[in-house]
């Protein structure tokens, strides 16, 4: 089997990527369906961002707590929970909007509720990979679930776009997408089920004593490798990849589209982050650098798409924006996971969660502010040049804090050998400093 799909080779994986497979889909057709819902409901391009905003603040708000869930409870058993608690949620919204009942407080609360069992989720699924896989295999399966994520992002948004398309482009539209997203959770349940458990590597569980959450942040603030990587993503995630937003407000403000072509701006940008996710599921071992020049490169993209003078040139970037990001996003994710200690993976998993996604109830709506004000192009210049302001602070707080650690290896090497000459001085011969 090619190296790039290499993790398909075991069957544990290739259950679970197969029922993934198809709730990414259904993720993104509810993605696109609840943007075009508030839009259509609105008209407003802060309430956009308010939506995302309050989906993803579950994310800020309880990742620490859903990674202490992580590593103390079975993941699998977590998942299962939390697909049946995604359900409820889309099968209300899509429901509500069918009967023509929705209003803009119900799409705010039910957002919400999602988000809540989305937080639980992450941590979950992203530390769970290592249990079917191992470490060997770990940077390739990392890629390949960013490659599923990324070809449900090209099939999701192409589908639910004409989907809305062809049932009037209004409210009950966009609630048939969204059943379809409720629908699709069942797979994953299903595949969890079918997974051979004594062929699963589980992590030791933790035990339930207090100061859990906090022996995760100082794990964290030990390691300046992975304040680097948290630092890139929480700034491309709270301020750059807005993607949902900013290309509605750009198809529907900019260039007078409709529907159908918003939906097509995420599958074409997918074309981009699939290739990005198979480039990073051929590497065996991520790199920082790579995070660094992914993510500075993904900053200038973006500034430059801001500028873009029609939907046709404005489309052809978006696949480069897609492969930088993703390149960024799976190699800090594949570095995150195959460099954290096995008892802690769980914690720093939400922590990267809560970095990543939990800026962004405060980055969407002020971005959406932006849009609204000044117009749909700022969302992408100004996220840009955020991004770029972020990750290079924090390339220089890791060369600082890298600079201060060799001196201070330098230091104590220095004191180990005078330490060791001055026991060893039997005749008390003035030690050279």
């Amino acid at each position: 089997m090619s190296p790039t799909f290499s993790s398909l080779s075991i069957r544990n994986y290739r259950i679970y990527a197969a029922g993934t497979f198809v709730s990414n889909i259904g993720t993104w057709m509810q993605r696109v369906a609840q943007d075009w819902l508030v839009l259509q409901l609105t008209h407003s391009g802060t309430a956009l961002g308010i939506t995302t905003g309050l989906q993803l603040l579950p994310s800020l708000l309880l990742s620490p707590i859903a990674g202490v869930v992580a590593d103390r409870y079975p993941k699998r058993t977590i998942l299962r929970i939390t697909q049946l608690a995604m359900v409820l949620p889309a099968a209300v919204l899509g429901i509500l909007a069918i009967n023509g009942a929705v209003q803009t407080w119900h799409v705010y609360v039910i957002a919400f509720a999602f988000g809540v069992a989305t937080a639980f989720d992450a941590p979950a699924r992203q530390s769970f990979v290592v249990e079917m896989v191992g470490k060997d295999d770990l940077a390739n399966a990392v890629g390949l679930n960013s490659a599923s994520f990324n070809s449900g992002r090209m099939i999701g948004p192409a589908v639910a776009g004409v989907m809305i398309a062809a049932l009037g482009s209004g409210t009950v539209a966009t609630g048939w997408v969204i059943l379809i997203n409720a629908v699709s959770y069942v797979a994953v349940f299903i595949s969890l089920s079918m997974l051979d458990t004594a062929r699963l590597r589980p992590a030791p569980v933790v035990g339930n004593r207090k100061g859990a959450v906090r022996d995760g942040v100082r794990y964290i603030r030990s390691r300046p490798d992975l304040i680097l990587i948290l630092m890139c993503v929480f700034f491309v995630g709270t301020f750059g990849m807005n993607f949902q937003m900013t290309s509605a407000l750009m198809a529907t403000e900019v260039f007078h589209k409709g529907a159908s072509e918003y939906g097509l701006l995420g599958s074409i940008m997918a074309v981009g982050s699939l290739g990005g996710s198979l480039m990073a599921a051929r590497r065996a071992m991520p790199r920082l650098s790579t995070v660094v020049a992914a993510g500075m490169a993904f900053a200038i993209l973006e500034i430059a798409s801001g500028f873009m003078p029609s939907f046709s040139s404005f489309a052809l970037i978006l696949p480069l924006l897609g492969l930088s990001a993703l390149t960024m996003v799976t190699s800090a994710n594949a570095l995150i996971q195959m460099t954290s200690s096995a008892h802690m993976r769980g914690r720093v998993s939400a922590l990267y969660v809560m970095v990543f996604l939990g800026g962004t109830p405060f980055g969407a709506p002020l971005i959406g502010w932006i849009g609204e004000t000044y117009g749909a192009r700022w969302t992408l210049i100004v996220g840009g040049v955020m991004s770029m302001i972020g990750i290079a602070g924090a390339t220089a707080y890791y060369w600082h804090k890298q600079g201060l650690q060799r001196t201070e290896l330098r230091n104590a090497a220095h004191d180990i050998r005078l330490s060791y000459a001055r026991r060893a001085n039997i005749h008390r011969v003035p030690v050279d400093h």
